[in-house]
């Protein structure tokens, strides 16, 4: 091929073509379509929960005792104590002066006594963990009906 027929080739190659297009147009009356999507979820979850006691106890029970206390007192003397952090949560608390719990004595020597004495002394009380899971399914179908 010569110059010249290659410059004719590359120039007819670079010139836009035109082009014509036909209308599309639909063949159908009328139908439908059917859309369908579902998705499901999962949440696992715990909860915990914290119970402090921030005071004291104390009792004493029995028969055939007394207090050696002269006026009498059967308590014991509190005590404040300072701050504790536990799980995160600030608290303080009053607690009993352990030297100073009541001093009991048999009140006829030789007779039969009994004596319980509880202390619950204050801090962490229970703690609570409760875990679930949670399960849920959503599906949806949307239906579409046209005509012409």
């Amino acid at each position: 091929m010569n110059k010249l027929t290659r410059l004719f080739w590359l120039i007819l190659l670079a010139l836009p073509y035109r082009t014509l297009a036909v209308p599309v147009v639909p063949q159908f009356r009328s139908g439908s379509s059917t859309t369908s999507s579902s998705s499901e979820s999962v949440i696992n979850e715990t909860i915990t929960s914290h119970q402090y006691r921030t005071g004291y106890s104390y009792s004493a029970s029995g028969h055939n005792i007394e207090s050696t206390d002269t006026n009498k007192y059967i308590n014991p003397t509190a005590t404040t104590l300072t701050e504790q952090t536990v799980g995160g949560v600030n608290f303080s608390w009053t607690s009993p002066n352990l030297e100073a719990v009541p001093r009991w004595k048999i009140s006829t020597p030789g007779s039969a006594f009994s004596l319980q004495e509880t202390l619950i002394t204050p801090g962490l009380d229970t703690v609570t963990t409760i875990t679930r899971t949670i399960n849920s399914s959503t599906t949806t179908e949307t239906t579409t009906t046209f005509g012409q």
